[in-house]
């Protein structure tokens, strides 16, 4: 059964950072292109970042020059560093592996994001 446990979010100033992480189980983690996935109040989930078996890496304009994502393949965990952080950040995160669109139907609790003054 795969399991993905994400943590790392909380309350954040605008133009603050944060640095989520995402642990997977029950996958052979290595060999998938894993990505971040957001969704607001109201909105669609979204991809907000991706990483490749091999590490290239891929941002939405939205997100592009303040989110980086980097995985451990050892400790089958991927991460999702936000920096310059906006109010329309605010949302709750998730992962799961991709392929045209999310690979698994179970889903974490995901980690809220809440970028507010």
């Amino acid at each position: 059964q795969v399991q993905f446990v994400e943590s790392g979010g909380g309350l954040v100033q605008p133009g603050g950072s944060l640095r989520l992480s995402c642990v997977a189980s029950g996958m052979i983690f290595k060999i998938y292109t894993m990505a971040w996935y957001r969704q607001a109040p109201g909105k669609q989930r979204e991809v907000v970042a991706t990483i490749t078996s091999g590490g290239s890496t891929n941002f939405p304009n939205s997100v592009k020059g303040r989110f980086t994502i980097s995985r451990d393949n050892a400790k089958n965990t991927v991460y999702l560093q936000m920096n310059s952080l906006k109010p329309e950040d605010t949302a709750v995160y998730y992962c799961n592996a991709v392929a045209g669109g999310p690979v698994f139907v179970s889903w974490g609790q995901g980690t809220q994001v809440t970028v507010s003054s």
